[in-house]
């Protein structure tokens, strides 16, 4: 969806050439978000400004949706383009309505249309369209004008969106939730975006991919839990941190470490028969579940082996469950606040799904080094 080929920029100065952007090469597919990551002056900005020609690039092309845009009228490029910036942008004098319909006025939109667009994307950021329309920005918190900026980007529904740090200057706890509403906001709308960020846990966060930037060149593009594995360099290593690996488990989740197979018996069962079936799963423990497959308990091998009657008489409380869609940093979270070596998943309705083990987490870290070492290829995504 977008690519770019070669994209050079020379910037002329008094005391020579400074070469900001180097040959850059990178495709993004459509409908994916692709994080440009580096220390400051890398070239990771004036590689985003360089796609809607707000910086005009010295060499090379750029392409989106396969159509060179040096072909296309730079008013006309900039319209098909949405653009977020930190500071927002929002005009003072305007409305929340009338902030989100000014490209859509300039191209011709009905009003009609422009406000029910309006309306419909203040709702997917949890803004009531009752309340917030005919606020002015000065009404606004930072966090809800921050809102306004990103779906003012959003208004005319171009395919493409390129976003310039749009949540740098929100505070973490506010950062997370418009982060995490974004991604909602993304799985329905499937934009390609290119976004520059300065934290690499929002990049591990947010991006199918990130490209990282040093000194006008792209070093490593790729997942993120690749480049969090097999980092190309000493640079790349010590720019994602020590502790790369705690960071790779925000990239996968419970499902996708969860044992669907481990032992589960209802509280009809007998001692007897769950120790079997533990046995027989080589476990040495089983989730005790009731008529409705919702996790109640859970009881050891010892336990079943050292009493009789049924599994009712034994069941220790589960001291917590997690939610299939949780990343394993939350499962991991669980298991050292409640001194467990493994916990219990559940979907939305608390149905039992499977258990997720220290040991599951282990192996599914340990996939994406063996893949790269098998010279294959396994990561995890958002």
């Amino acid at each position: 969806m977008i690519r770019l080929e070669n994209l050079t920029k020379v910037f002329e100065t008094p005391n020579g050439p400074i070469v900001a952007a180097d040959r850059i090469n990178l495709d993004v597919p459509r409908g994916e978000i692709c994080i440009l990551l580096g220390p400051s002056g890398c070239g990771k900005t004036t590689a985003l400004k360089m796609i809607n020609r707000l910086i005009p690039h010295t060499s090379g092309k750029v392409y989106i949706d396969g159509e060179d845009t040096d072909k296309i009228d730079t008013v006309e490029l900039r319209r098909r383009i949405g653009y977020v910036i930190q500071q927002i942008g929002l005009f003072p004098n305007m409305t929340v309505e009338e902030n989100i319909c000014v490209v859509p006025k300039l191209l011709g939109w009905d009003m009609t249309k422009a406000r029910k667009r309006a309306a419909e994307l203040l709702e997917l950021v949890a803004l009531d369209p009752a309340q917030f329309l005919k606020r002015y920005p000065k009404e606004l918190s930072g966090g809800q004008q921050q809102r306004i900026g990103v779906i003012r980007g959003l208004a005319a529904d171009p395919p493409v969106m390129l976003m310039d740090e749009p949540f740098g200057a929100i505070d973490p706890i506010n950062r997370e939730i418009i982060q995490d509403e974004f991604l909602k906001m993304q799985a329905e709308l499937n934009k390609t975006i290119m976004f520059v960020s300065h934290d690499i846990d929002e990049a591990v966060k947010m991006g199918d991919k990130i490209a990282i930037f040093r000194a006008g060149k792209l070093e490593q593009y790729d997942n993120p839990d690749n480049i969090l594995a097999h980092p190309a360099n000493e640079f790349i290593a010590e720019f994602v941190g020590a502790d790369r690996t705690l960071k790779r488990l925000r990239l996968v989740t419970a499902a996708e470490a969860m044992d669907p197979e481990a032992p589960v018996v209802s509280r009809h069962t007998t001692t007897a028969d769950a120790a079997a079936i533990m046995r027989e799963r080589e476990m040495d423990f089983a989730v005790v579940l009731d008529a409705e497959k919702r996790p109640t308990g859970y009881l050891t091998i010892e336990t079943a082996t050292q009493n009789g009657g049924n599994v009712a008489e034994v069941t220790a409380p589960l001291l917590t469950t997690v939610r299939e869609n949780a990343d394993l940093r939350t499962v991991v979270s669980e298991m050292f606040t409640h001194d467990r070596s493994w916990v219990a998943c559940v979907d939305a309705a608390n149905t039992y799904q499977g258990v997720i083990t220290q040991s599951n987490i282990k192996r599914v870290l340990g996939e994406t080094y063996r893949a790269k070492a098998n010279g294959g290829e396994a990561h995890h995504g958002r």
